[in-house]
C-alpha cells in the first residue's frame, strides 16, 4: 500500500510565505472597512466638535449687566460677551476635551477593530466551511470512485450551485469514463478476434509438412483479408477519435455535392443483392471539415445498405428543413424496435436484426455518424419505419449570409 506524500517542508532559514487564503483576505476586508469607516465617522465627529465656539453651551458667572466688548456687543444685545480670561479658560477646556476624545475614540476603535477581525474571521469561516468540505470530498474522488457526489444541504444559495455543478460534471465524467471503459474493452475484443483467427490458420498450416503451394497461398490470401479488416477497423477508430476531438477548422462545404460526389462511385456490393440507392440533392450549405462530412455520408449510405433487404431501397436527401442544412437517409429493412434506437449509436453494438446475408460492418460506423454531428454542434435524428428500416436525419446549424 502506498503512503500518501507528505507536504514538502521549506528550506531551513527561509522565511515561510502567508498563505493568502480567501478566509484571511475576507477577514482583512471586513476589518479595513471597519476601520475605514470608524477613522471617518471620528473625523467628522472631532470635526463638528472642533467647529463649535468656545463658549457654546457655556454660561459665564454673573457677568456685569453693562459688559462692553471691543466688537460692541454687550448688554444691549442680551448675550453677555465672555472676558479674555474666561475665553481663554474655555479654549484650554476644550482642547483637553478634544484630545480625550480622540484618545478615548482611537482606543475604542481600536478594540472594536480587533473585535470585527476576530468575528470577521468566525463568519468567513463558517461561510466558507462547505468549500472547505467540499475540497476534501474532491480530493478523495478518484477515476474509480466516480459515484461519489458532493450532495451539498442547506439553501440554494451560490454555494450549493457550485456543488450541484460540480455533481453534473462529476455525472459527465462517470459516463464518459464508463463509456471509455466499455470501449477499450469492446475494441480488444473486435482486435483479438481477428488476430487469434490469423494466428490459428498460420500455425494449421505451418504444422502440415506437406502442405502445397497452393495451400500456402490460401492460408496467405485468407491472413490478408483478414489483416484488410484489421485495418478499416483501425482506420474507423482513428476517425472516431478524431471526430471526437472536435473541430480544428470550419470551411463551407454542400453536403449535395459530397453526397453526389460519393454516389457516383462503383460500389462493392456488401449489402444484399438488388439493392437501389435513390438521391433527390437540393443545395445545403454548411460549415464544417469536408472529409468528415464525407465520412458521415458514407458511414450512412453504407450502413443503409448493408442493414437492408434484398431488392431494398435507400433514399438520400439533401436539402433545407427550416433554415437549417440537412441530410436525410432512409431504407428499407427489418424492423427495429424504438428502444433499440439508442443501441444504433453505441460503439460496436450489432442488433440480430441487422445482421443479413453475413454483411456486417465494423460496428462503430453510427457511432463515428454521432460524433462528427455533435462535432459540427448538428441534430441527429432516428426514427425506426412502420414497415421495417430506419430513418436518420442529421440537422447542421444554418449558415449566415
Amino acid at each position: 500500500m502506498r503512503r500518501a506524500p507528505r507536504p514538502a517542508r521549506p528550506a531551513p532559514g527561509r522565511p515561510t510565505r502567508v498563505r493568502w487564503t480567501i478566509r484571511l483576505r475576507l477577514t482583512l476586508l471586513y476589518g479595513a472597512l471597519f476601520l475605514v469607516t470608524g477613522v471617518l465617522l471620528l473625523t467628522v465627529v472631532y470635526l463638528l466638535v472642533a467647529g463649535r465656539p468656545p463658549w457654546s453651551g457655556v454660561e459665564p458667572p454673573n457677568p456685569p449687566a453693562a459688559s462692553v466688548t471691543p466688537s460692541g456687543l454687550g448688554a444691549a444685545t442680551g448675550v453677555p460677551a465672555p472676558t479674555v480670561d474666561l475665553e481663554q479658560q474655555l479654549q484650554q477646556q476644550r482642547s483637553d476635551y478634544l484630545e480625550k476624545l480622540l484618545t478615548s475614540s482611537g482606543i475604542a476603535l481600536a478594540l472594536l477593530t480587533f473585535l470585527s477581525v476576530w468575528l470577521g474571521w468566525v463568519v468567513a469561516g463558517r461561510a466558507l466551511r462547505p468549500l472547505r468540505t467540499m475540497a476534501d470530498t474532491a480530493k478523495a474522488i478518484s477515476a474509480n470512485d466516480l459515484h461519489r457526489r458532493l450532495s451539498a444541504p442547506g439553501p440554494s444559495d451560490e454555494i450549493k450551485d457550485l456543488a450541484d455543478t460540480f455533481d453534473a460534471l462529476l455525472d459527465h465524467l462517470e459516463g464518459a469514463f464508463e463509456a471509455q471503459r466499455r470501449f477499450v474493452a469492446n475494441a480488444s475484443h473486435e482486435l483479438r478476434t481477428p488476430l487469434t483467427f490469423e494466428r490459428s490458420l498460420l500455425e494449421i498450416t505451418l504444422a502440415d509438412p506437406d502442405a502445397s503451394a497452393a495451400e500456402l497461398r490460401e492460408t496467405c490470401v485468407r491472413v490478408l483479408g483478414s489483416n484488410a479488416r484489421q485495418e478499416k477497423l483501425i482506420e474507423a477508430l482513428l476517425t472516431l477519435a478524431r471526430s471526437q476531438r472536435g473541430l480544428d477548422r470550419r470551411v463551407p462545404a454542400d453536403l449535395a455535392a459530397l453526397a453526389a460526389e460519393y454516389l457516383e462511385q462503383p460500389r462493392a456490393g456488401d449489402g444484399p443483392p438488388g439493392v437501389r440507392i435513390d438521391s433527390e440533392l437540393a443545395p445545403a450549405a454548411v460549415l464544417g471539415d469536408p472529409p468528415l462530412l464525407e465520412r458521415l455520408i458514407i458511414n450512412l449510405v453504407d450502413n443503409a445498405v448493408r442493414h437492408n433487404v434484398p431488392d431494398g431501397r435507400v433514399r438520400v436527401w439533401t436539402g433545407l428543413r427550416g433554415n437549417r442544412p440537412a441530410l436525410c437517409v432512409r431504407n428499407t429493412g427489418p424492423k427495429i424496435l424504438p428502444s433499440q434506437i439508442e443501441l444504433i449509436f453505441q460503439p460496436f453494438q450489432r442488433l440480430r436484426t441487422t445482421r443479413l446475408g453475413g454483411h456486417e460492418g465494423q460496428g462503430i460506423g453510427l457511432s463515428i455518424v454521432a460524433a462528427i454531428a455533435a462535432a459540427h454542434d448538428a441534430r441527429l435524428h432516428a426514427e425506426p419505419l412502420p414497415d421495417g428500416g430506419l430513418e436518420i436525419r442529421v440537422e447542421f446549424p444554418p449558415v449566415a449570409p
